[in-house]
């Protein structure tokens, strides 16, 4: 009798009749009915956290003509991820205690003034209150800490954004104040330059000013003392020209008297030639003879008209002459009267030379100084309009969308690029692996309700444990592989979670299913009744040790060696690589172990097979039975 008979015997037994059949449908289906529909509950919660209600609350006063809060809960309310509700305080809290709400999120009174205190040096920090209810559901609990903390998070984002903004308009406005400052300092730096020009000629011209006032002082004192005699030698001057005024007074009176003398003599003589021809005539003396004798008396008085016109002549310069000197002694004596004014002015003209002279030099000497000074500020303003022309290319003076996108960068400075080698896509995709496995071990457990591990006709015909054990095991092996390709289909087409590379899931799953059909066929080839306990146990011990939800890293150490013994572990490790990318050296691992396990679960049924050969007292009328 070969292993293969032995197989194909207990299950005629067990499709002989109707019920039979319809039980054996049920084992096949029971794996489906919980892997399926738990995943098919589970497939995507995430999408439906709009059915989820929450409360929330918006007590905000304002600040500053802003309502920050108002603004926060337009945009939680907008977003849609929960079904929202804006509800006050006392509806929000009543409705989390009455389970009405999940949770409630309650933006205070004074958010707006906290968000905005820090532009006043006052900062605060602003608080939104998070009511929840683990009544209600744990898992609630936990999505609306991350749901208060992405809407702390966006408030932060936004808040920063705009504080960087402010931050960087100032940039703005000093590098305009800064530029203006520059502009300034490039004209403050032409006008030194133009000053610094005016005050080296205003230098020069007050070192010729100072050279000049010395030697018109000097000339001045010169002047000053050979005038010092002049008001005695002008009083001489006046005396000597009346004297020769009054000398040429007395020669004109004489030459005038000449003068008239000699018109007299012109006049006598003139009526003597009038006489003289009168008397001819009445001499009887012809005209011609007068004439003649009137010619011989004109010849003779000729030296006397000639001196008589010498005489009128000099008589009128000497007049002149006697009006000159009356002339130049009156100058003379004005001359002498105003002398001592004139030197009296040259003194004082002298004095104020002498304090021209020395003011001119103070004031060479100061604008030397001056000089100086002018050539340090125009060093000064040239350095000053350098340093802040350097300075202003040093300040940030972006535009608008270079502010905002610097802004919004500051922040939020860091961003995630994700970068997943893998992705389940929904929650029941993520933890199908795991329930394929759990469904896996339920459903090698349930068919040995009926099945029975070892053939007694067998044993009873010795034929070989090896061959009685497999063949004991096979039929649960052919109704593992029928649970198998029946929960991948429903999973696949009907769940509608993608499968990375369903052939090898599949048989990885298979090879998972003839792994745990041959433990638990072992434990019930071995202990009986009592195997089917400790199916259970070991359903427990890889349940909290396999990390099909959590890492396994989180298990508390003393489940360690568990996770790393115990199959199920291994076998969500498989369909999560098989299901999400695809075989890995892990995988090979993961093989590995499972044909180990099988390897020696068959190795147990055959010894279990080997000792009911021999009937005892305990096996035909045993203690419990199940």
């Amino acid at each position: 009798m070969t292993s293969f008979r032995i197989a194909a015997g207990e299950l005629r037994r067990l499709t002989a009749g109707t019920l039979p059949k319809l039980a054996m449908a049920a084992l096949v289906l029971v794996p489906l009915l919980y892997a399926s529909f738990y995943l098919y509950a589970n497939y995507d919660p995430y999408s439906r956290l709009s059915k989820l209600p929450a409360a929330i609350v918006d007590s905000d006063t304002g600040a500053q003509g802003r309502d920050a809060g108002r603004e926060v809960t337009g945009e939680v309310v907008r977003s849609g991820t929960f079904g929202w509700h804006e509800v006050s305080a006392a509806d929000a809290d009543r409705g989390v205690r009455d389970s009405k709400y999940s949770f409630a999120i309650t933006i205070p009174p004074d958010f707006s003034a906290a968000l905005l205190s820090s532009g006043n040096f006052t900062p605060q920090q602003a608080t939104i209150r998070l009511t929840t209810n683990d009544a209600n559901n744990y898992l609630s609990h936990t999505i609306a800490n991350q749901v208060a903390e992405q809407i702390r998070g966006t408030i932060a984002e936004k808040v920063g954004a705009e504080a960087a903004n402010r931050f960087l308009m100032g940039f703005s406005t000093i590098y305009g104040k800064t530029q203006d400052a520059a502009n300034g300092a490039a004209r403050l730096a032409d006008g030194a330059g133009r000053l610094q020009s005016g005050q080296a000629q205003l230098a020069d011209g007050a070192s010729r000013l100072a050279t000049g006032s010395t030697q018109l002082a000097s000339g001045l004192g010169t002047l000053k003392n050979s005038t010092a005699a002049l008001p005695g030698q002008t009083r001489q001057l006046a005396d000597g020209a009346a004297e020769v005024s009054a000398g040429n007074a007395q020669v004109a009176a004489q030459g005038a008297a000449i003068a008239s003398a000699s018109t007299d003599l012109q006049s006598t003589l003139n009526n003597a030639d009038t006489q003289v021809a009168q008397r001819l005539r009445a001499g009887g003396a012809t005209e011609d003879q007068v004439q003649q004798v009137l010619s011989v008396l004109h010849d003779l008085r000729s030296p006397v008209d000639q001196a008589n016109t010498k005489i009128q002549t000099a008589s009128g310069q000497l007049n002149q002459l006697a009006d000159g000197s009356r002339q130049v002694a009156a100058g003379a004596s004005a001359l002498a009267a105003s002398a001592p004014q004139l030197t009296n002015g040259i003194a004082q003209a002298s004095d104020g030379a002498n304090s021209l002279s020395s003011g001119a030099a103070q004031l060479d000497s100061g604008e030397k100084t001056a000089l100086d000074g002018t050539n340090q500020l125009s060093a000064g303003a040239n350095q000053l309009r350098d340093g802040l022309n350097e300075g202003l290319k040093q300040i940030p003076n972006p535009d608008d969308p270079q502010r905002a996108a610097t802004a919004d960068t500051i922040a939020d400075p860091v961003t995630v690029d994700s970068a997943g080698l893998a992705s389940a896509g929904t929650y029941g995709a993520g933890l199908a692996p795991f329930f394929i496995a759990l469904a896996t071990w339920i459903g090698a457990f349930v068919l040995f309700l009926l099945l029975r591990p070892l053939s007694a006709r067998a044993l009873a015909a010795g034929v070989a444990p090896l061959r009685v054990a497999i063949g004991g095991w096979l039929a649960a092996a052919v109704l593992g592989i029928a649970q198998v390709l029946v929960l991948f289909g429903a999973v696949t087409w009907l769940v509608g979670i993608h499968v990375a590379h369903p052939l090898a899931a599949i048989g990885f799953a298979i090879l998972a299913s003839l792994t745990f059909t041959a433990i638990v066929h072992a434990l019930n080839a071995m202990f009986g009744a009592v195997g089917k306990f400790l199916g259970l146990v070991l359903l427990v011990l890889q349940l909290v040790s396999a990390g099909g939800t959590f890492p396994w890293q989180t298990l508390p150490d003393a489940l360690y060696p568990l996770h790393l013994v115990l199959p199920m572990g291994y076998v969500v490790d498989g369909l999560r690589h098989l299901f999400y990318t695809g075989a890995s050296p892990q995988s090979l691992l993961d093989i590995g172990v499972l044909c180990g396990w099988l390897a020696a679960a068959l190795a147990v049924s055959a010894l279990a097979a080997r000792r009911q050969r021999v009937w005892t007292v305990s096996k035909l009328n045993p203690e419990l039975a199940l």
